[in-house]
């Protein structure tokens, strides 16, 4: 090859490694851009000891994604749950919404776990036995529909990843045999560079490997590119320009690096250094050997700058975990004490409760992250707490439903009872018997709240036709009770002014007379009941005026009083009449028996002794007043059983 022939050739190279180049610091300078601008999706690596570069492609299969953090899943009803499962399988790549989806799976099961326990406690409280209980809902049945298709969208995409990273790997195999066999080539430099391009970009092209063969195969290839440029036969100063370039480049890379150690965001941070590395490794070739050393120097010294500031922001985030712990831990032993307090209280304790168990669960899931290696022993705690609350809750109110439908018999039990006796005419008796109704009915507690208007409506309605009626015949026996009394007024007048014989006989007979005929104008109202004292008061005066023995005339006025009360339709009055005369009785009939032992003492003292004498007057007295007491008991024992 003549000299002209060879600067041809290497004017050519030297044009296709500049366009390389410039198309390289295009695509890095696109990246550094695109890195900056774009939303920091990334999920805190809590491994921060190593430092990790992705191979590339490796983000598109990452297992992260930015969560929503207006939605909490606790609030949402089962439905909702679906509902959210549904869209994020839906809109969002698989390998990205495992822990998004794993959540809405926990909240989902805790809502079905307290409907089961429910259902449970109910079936066996019936008597079922626990191998025959079976418990699922439609809402269930959608949800597992849902995940089960996650489940194997998920398996199916990573048995096609791995199956395209072994093919991956294949094809980067073959690429460095490719480059290896660069070196034995026979054809002119500008041929072999062109090769050499080609397998540049399909290397870059290439698609993601296994992890575990990723640093073994690209320092390979990284070994055999230094090597494809030692045996390049290029003159010394193309050389000089094509490492000067590829420093100018890394150094552009360690001034981002060192700018990136100021960044506050240490996620955003350490995902733009990621990317960084990936350039230095993937897309830059080498430089000179003797920068080679000092310029990955300070690249690492920006590294670990930035590591260890993101080191100590987890360190920060760990201790605020710790805390964390903490606040859970008394949050669910609050919870686990309302809970406690609860058991045998009433309705509005409950109610209560209820809302103050509401709030710790929501700072439960305000409070932030825990530990990962306490993360699931404080949320199985959290769940056993929950869980007690909601199972002595439901048997709260379950055993409070079992009552109120007790209470729903009982009262049902008074409404027939009244049905049966609202037209009753025997006001006498069937009006006690309404009011005791009423009153059981006061006494009952509550009953289903469905029920509740209707049976009272009911029970009113039935209540309100007797008193009705009540009233009504009450209204006609008033009329004629105040007929009574006008006439009782008229005949009261013309007793005042009766004038007597002076014949005993004939005047008790015509007071007895009287007595019948006041006794026959029937009752009067019970405000007026006080002229029966002025009646009283006027045969008081009749009978004073008569010289007749007293006992008679005492028993005729007792018997008036006694036809007063019948009257009336008393009953309670002839009943403590009788207890206080059969108690007067007894209390003679002591008095005698007193004085007859008395004289035993005066058994040898002569019969017309003065003191002897006064003590069978005594007696003899007592015994005429014990007769005519006698005489009162049985006219109102007479009475009552009459």
């Amino acid at each position: 090859m003549s000299e002209k022939e060879n600067n041809k050739e290497i004017e050519n190279i030297e044009t296709q490694i500049s366009e390389s180049l410039n198309k390289q610091e295009t695509v890095e300078k696109k990246i550094i851009e695109d890195i900056k601008n774009e939303p920091l999706t990334e999920k805190e690596n809590t491994d921060s000891s190593k430092t990790t570069v992705s191979q590339p492609e490796e983000d598109k299969h990452s297992e992260t994604l930015k969560e929503n953090p207006n939605i909490d899943y606790s609030q949402l009803t089962e439905l909702e749950l679906i509902s959210e499962l549904k869209s994020i399988i839906h809109s969002k790549p698989v390998q990205q919404i495992k822990d998004t989806v794993e959540k809405i799976k926990n909240e989902f099961n805790l809502k079905f776990q307290e409907g089961l326990e429910k259902n449970k406690e109910e079936f066996l409280s019936e008597g079922g036995n626990i191998i025959d209980f079976y418990y699922t809902t439609p809402e269930k049945k959608e949800f597992d529909s849902f995940y089960y298709h996650y489940k194997d969208k998920r398996s199916t995409y990573y048995k096609n990843l791995q199956k395209d990273q072994k093919a991956n790997l294949i094809k980067r195999e073959e690429i460095i045999e490719e480059l290896k066999s660069l070196f034995n080539a026979k054809e002119n430099t500008s041929t072999i560079y062109k090769r050499f391009r080609d397998i540049q970009e399909r290397w870059f092209e290439t698609g993601s490997i296994p992890r575990d063969k990723y640093n073994t195969v690209w320092n390979n290839y990284h070994h055999h590119v230094e090597n494809f440029y030692d045996i390049l036969h290029l003159d010394r100063e193309f050389r000089d320009r094509n490492f000067k370039q590829n420093l100018e480049h890394k150094l552009r890379l360690i001034g981002r690096a060192e700018e990136l150690t100021k960044e506050e965001n240490n996620s955003k941070a350490f995902r733009e250094l990621q990317m960084l590395h990936k350039m230095w490794k993937e897309e830059i070739g080498p430089v000179a050997k003797e920068f080679s050393d000092d310029i990955w120097e300070k690249f690492s010294a920006a590294t670990k700058i930035i590591h260890d500031k993101r080191n100590e922001y987890l360190k920060e985030q760990e201790k605020a975990a710790e805390k964390n712990v903490d606040l859970k831990i008394e949050l669910i032993n609050n919870i686990a004490s309302l809970t406690e307090n609860a058991k045998n209280k009433g309705h509005q304790t409950w109610q209560n409760t209820i809302k103050k168990v509401q709030e710790l669960r929501d700072q439960f899931f305000e409070a932030g992250k825990v530990p990962k290696s306490k993360n699931k022993e404080i949320w199985n705690s959290f769940k056993e707490a929950t869980r007690n609350f909601n199972k002595e809750k439901n048997a709260f109110y379950k055993a409070q439903k079992k009552e109120q439908f007790d209470n729903l018999a009982k009262k049902k039990e008074l409404i027939k009872v009244a049905q049966d006796n609202k037209d009753g005419d025997d006001f006498e008796t069937l009006t006690p018997l309404m009011k005791k109704i009423q009153a059981d009915w006061k006494k009952i507690g509550h009953v289903p709240r469905k029920d509740s208007d209707k049976i009272w409506k009911e029970f009113k309605a039935i209540c309100n036709h007797y008193f009705d009626r009540l009233h009504s015949q009450k209204d006609e026996v008033n009329k004629e009770e105040l007929a009574n009394f006008e006439a009782k007024k008229t005949f009261l007048e013309s007793l005042k002014s009766l004038t007597l014989e002076g014949d005993h006989s004939k005047d008790i007979a015509t007071i007895t007379s009287k007595i019948k005929e006041w006794k026959g104008l029937g009752r009067v109202p019970y405000t007026k009941k006080n002229i029966e004292q002025d009646f009283n008061k006027t045969l008081d005066t009749l009978f004073e005026k008569l010289d007749v023995d007293k006992k008679q005339i005492e028993l005729i006025k007792f018997e008036n009083k006694l036809n007063s009360f019948v009257s009336e339709e008393d009953d309670r009055k002839l009943k403590n009449e009788e207890f206080f005369i059969s108690k007067k009785v007894g209390e003679i009939k002591n008095e005698i028996r007193q004085l007859e032992n008395n004289l035993l003492f005066f058994k040898h003292v002569k019969d017309n002794n003065p003191m002897v004498k006064d003590v069978h007057k005594n007696i003899s007295k007592q015994k005429e007043n014990l007769n005519t007491w006698i005489e009162k008991l049985k006219k109102v024992r007479g009475i009552r059983k009459g």
